[in-house]
């Protein structure tokens, strides 16, 4: 069984000399395998799966990819003829909390669309009626779901994946906004838990990152429903409101079924009973597992095995380091900064003198509005600090936290114009094929999703020449798989080029991943803000989870950091140990 996908977006027959028509074995033998209308056509029943034509078309395309024989027949939805196609669904699960993880592009949202009502799977064909569907189902646990949303039974509140499409699409302040979808009288009670009281009169156009993200959760909950649905609950929120944003669900939802997802692992730990994986080709198929325990998926998903399907979705586990970090002793002094302060809008910022080793990767951690993005800012010249000139005497490279798509160009232009050395052995090997790059070459920027967005200004701000790389959140929009390869990326290029580099994220398997110190950043957010550090890595994650109320062990099996249950015996242990971090479950 194989599928033959086309990227539309990148078929561009005008522009190439028609190599997949060419070249294809089947054509020449006068079948019309492939044929180009407005975009090329690929028969599926005619493919021979020689994948010429994947490797002769010069933008991309074309993927062409064997798959099980038991998915054969069994396509949930495809988005047309050589389009995405999913197999399977999730489960919503009475009174539980379920998760869905996987990489980004293998059909989660697409899942979601279904679930909610949003999306009406057409089988991999034009089109399917509601029986041929239920009689799709028919013995799965979905059937019955599927059967009284058609029938208008059951309700369900929605929260979406990219939470910068509202302000285009929502005018008013956020006060209007919730009270005309209040629908359970608990606006008030919500907003207080969420920490928006001081939103609420706030335009919808003007509210942060981590702002909107709240108000759209509290949104998605206060809706009467009989089944809620997040996608992605985490971006552009700190350590903190992710904790308590999980509470939130776990709390207002009042025993309804709720299904996530979410690429932070520690929160999806936290917060789920059970988890479905999701797998494939990004942007060819995916794949949706049968559900599992969520200590137990999530080991899996990281272990790249499922044994149950006994199929492997990655050639290599992601792993977590149970080294200590480098000892900063043996890395060399590269530049130090003054002390400064800096006060805007309410807000002050006080920053004591420190350090920057050459080679070494400082991750930056605190609460939202306590300075960090700010202090970022300062160092890269685009604002002054109050008190004096920051004059470091050094080129700085600098990724923005909020990525805007303002430049009109191909990326590969785009990366040439600011490295032309862009195809060399060394960057090919250690940027653009790790951030997955190669395939969006031709696309144009403005096209980009946040993803793909992120990833390209990831690799733009490595390849200035400079001599300190400052990458605020750079984890935002990324599946776990291109966290874990930035996080890979950033500190091979510390290592390798003897450069040092300041990280700014609040996901704390990417932080621990790529740390050598730690810098800490508390405060009363919106209010003031200051700097304690650097850190040695554990005495400095000690000190930011203390002030967060929060404690880590990690995973007996995976080494990961997991989240203690707030109260449970462990976190009280820990606390009392005023050990905050690196716990391991076999010491409980």
């Amino acid at each position: 069984m194989r599928i033959a996908v086309l990227r539309r977006d990148k078929c561009h027959p005008r522009r190439c000399s028609l190599e997949c028509v060419k070249y294809c074995p089947m054509v020449r033998t006068g079948k019309e395998t492939i044929v180009v209308e407005e975009k090329a056509v690929i028969h599926e029943d005619l493919c021979s799966g020689c994948g010429i034509c994947v490797k002769k078309c010069p933008f991309g395309a074309i993927s062409i990819v064997g798959l099980p024989e038991r998915l054969e027949g069994r396509e949930v939805h495809r988005y047309g003829k050589n389009g995405f196609v999913l197999y399977g669904l999730p489960v919503p699960r009475k009174k539980s909390v379920v998760g869905l993880i996987g990489p980004n592009g293998t059909g989660k949202s697409t899942a979601v669309r279904i679930l909610s009502g949003q999306l009406k799977p057409n089988l991999g064909k034009d089109e399917a009626d509601e029986r041929e569907i239920l009689d799709f189902f028919a013995g799965n646990e979905v059937a019955g779901y599927l059967r009284d949303l058609f029938d208008g039974q059951i309700t369900t509140s929605s929260k979406p994946q990219y939470i910068e499409a509202i302000p285009k699409v929502v005018k008013g302040n956020v006060r209007r906004l919730l009270e005309k979808i209040d629908e359970r009288g608990d606006m008030d009670e919500i907003t207080a838990r969420l920490s928006l009281e001081n939103s609420l009169d706030t335009e919808v156009r003007n509210l942060s990152g981590g702002e909107l993200q709240r108000v759209a959760i509290a949104a998605c909950l206060l809706r009467e429903a009989d089944f809620y649905f997040l996608d992605e609950i985490s971006s552009y929120l700190d350590i903190q409101q992710r904790v308590e944003v999980g509470k939130v669900i776990r709390d207002f939802s009042k025993g309804n079924p709720v299904l996530i997802v979410e690429h932070d692992l520690a929160i999806l730990d936290m917060l789920t009973d059970f988890v479905h994986i999701s797998y494939g080709t990004p942007g060819v198929f995916g794949v949706i597992t049968k559900i599992k325990g969520a200590r137990v998926g999530i080991n899996q998903y990281l272990e790249g095995y499922l044994p149950e399907e006994n199929i492997r979705i990655r050639d290599e586990p992601i792993e977590f380091d149970l080294l200590a970090p480098r000892e900063s002793s043996e890395l060399q002094p590269f530049a130090e900064y003054p002390s400064f302060s800096k006060s805007y809008d309410g807000f002050s910022l006080e920053v004591h003198g420190g350090e920057i080793k050459k080679g070494e990767t400082l991750g930056i951690v605190g609460p939202n509005a306590t300075g960090k993005s700010t202090f970022m800012k300062i160092l890269a010249g685009v604002l002054e600090p109050d008190d004096g000139k920051l004059d470091l005497d050094i080129k700085i490279s600098y990724k923005p936290q909020y990525i805007k798509a303002d430049v009109d160009m191909q990326v590969g232009a785009f990366l040439r114009s600011i490295n032309p050395l862009i195809t060399s052995s060394y960057y090919d090997t250690e940027i653009i094929r790790p951030l997955q790059l190669k395939e969006l070459m031709d696309s144009r920027i403005p096209d980009l999703s946040g993803g793909e967005l992120q990833r390209v200004a990831i690799a733009a701000c490595l390849l200035r020449e400079a001599d300190l790389y400052l990458l605020d959140e750079p984890s935002a929009h990324l599946d776990v798989e291109q966290r874990t390869m930035t996080a890979k990326v950033i500190r091979r290029f510390a290592i390798n080029q003897e450069k040092s580099m300041m990280v700014v994220d609040h996901d704390v398997y990417l932080i621990d991943l790529l740390s050598d110190r730690l810098m800490v950043f508390s405060g009363e957010p919106g209010k003031h803000g200051k700097v304690k550090g650097p850190f040695e890595m554990r005495e400095g994650m000690n000190l930011f989870l203390k002030e967060m109320g929060i404690t880590f062990r990690r995973d007996e099996d995976t080494r990961r950091p997991r989240v203690n249950k707030l109260g449970s015996r462990l976190d009280r242990e820990q606390k009392e140990a005023g050990e905050y971090y690196y716990v391991t479950e076999r010491s409980k």
